[in-house]
């Protein structure tokens, strides 16, 4: 893991959205799936299960059964004719997602979506879906877990034949891309002093892009070794409001909840750190906006470059023996 080259895959997102926009403008990456679909069961570790809880519950809302399960799981769900078992590794190489394959093997057709088509478990596998991400020089899942949602949208289009143009959408999340890290140097040095506290940051987002809080708190945890924390906005009046009382709490608003004004009015009441992204949220002692964000995919597509430039400075200033600015 390297933090230059971690910034370097972070400045070249909007590259590869844009060849990849174009991929799906040619092709449907999940063509290779059987005809009759009854279930999907979805299974990954970290980030990769991260995109597939959302892709999983985003399913089950449009009326398609689906499931998403940690691979490490001694409770995978069992599986009769008509499922399939979509296997998330950006990698290829996870021990548990191996393991859960070759639980799987013999019992429903596999499918592995990852960015290495390369790796002994692709090669094991008749039916391969190529993130099309790139090396991750830095060592770090980025553009590996955009491409990963993106094929996961592509998944849901395919089952459910979706109007919205994908490839627009992947577009547009490129364009919001450049403009949040081209306007980096405006509002970053902002942002990292509101939310670089003593005792750890928090990150909140709504349960239909958990994800991105999740992903979030992880680039934090994985770079610079912040503590970092993430939450479902709703939820966060149960279990996290707590921590407002008796620590320096500094929260990551990924806006977007119908739940944020309860979780404003106790960040107000105890004086609480909140930056907001994406929307105009009253009482955040700092918003950031960026170009698309009124768009709700094109926010789950997004958002999480907040967190990983953010993660990318602290980690090249570590580097560099560097105090806070």
């Amino acid at each position: 893991m390297e933090p230059s080259l971690f910034a370097a895959d972070l400045a070249s997102k909007p590259a590869h959205l844009m060849n990849l926009a174009a991929q799906l403008a040619d092709t449907d990456p999940w063509k290779c799936l059987p005809d009759e679909i009854r279930r999907v069961v979805l299974v990954g570790m970290g980030s990769s299960a991260y995109a597939a809880g959302v892709a999983a519950a985003r399913l089950q809302a449009r009326g398609q059964e689906a499931v998403s399960v940690l691979a490490s799981s001694s409770l995978l769900p069992a599986v009769r004719e008509g499922d399939v078992v979509v296997a998330v590794s950006a990698g290829g190489g996870s021990r548990e997602t191996l393991a859960a394959v070759e639980h799987y093997r013999d019992r429903a057709p596999l499918v592995l979506l990852t960015n290495k088509p390369e790796s002994a478990l692709a090669a094991s596998l008749p039916l391969v879906v190529d993130m099309h991400a790139g090396t991750e020089a830095g060592g770090v899942a980025c553009r590996s877990f955009q491409h990963t949602l993106v094929h996961l949208l592509a998944l849901e289009r395919h089952l459910l034949g979706l109007d919205r143009d994908l490839t627009e959408l992947v577009r547009a999340a490129a364009a919001a891309t450049l403009d949040l890290a081209g306007r980096a140097p405006e509002w970053l040095p902002q942002v990292r002093r509101l939310l670089d506290g003593p005792q750890g940051m928090h990150v909140a987002a709504p349960a239909h892009r958990l994800s991105s809080a999740q992903q979030s708190a992880l680039m934090l945890r994985e770079g610079p070794r912040r503590q970092a924390y993430a939450c479902e906005t709703g939820d966060w009046s149960h279990v996290d409001v707590y921590l407002t009382r008796t620590t320096d709490y500094r929260l990551l608003l990924l806006s977007g909840a119908r739940w944020e004004d309860e979780m404003m009015d106790w960040v107000r009441q105890r004086g609480s750190t909140v930056v907001a992204v994406g929307a105009e949220v009253p009482g955040a002692a700092y918003t950031l906006r960026y170009r698309g964000d009124t768009d709700d995919d094109v926010r789950l597509l997004t958002e999480t470059l907040v967190a990983e430039l953010l993660a990318s400075r602290l980690w090249l200033d570590q580097a560099c023996g560097l105090d806070q600015e």
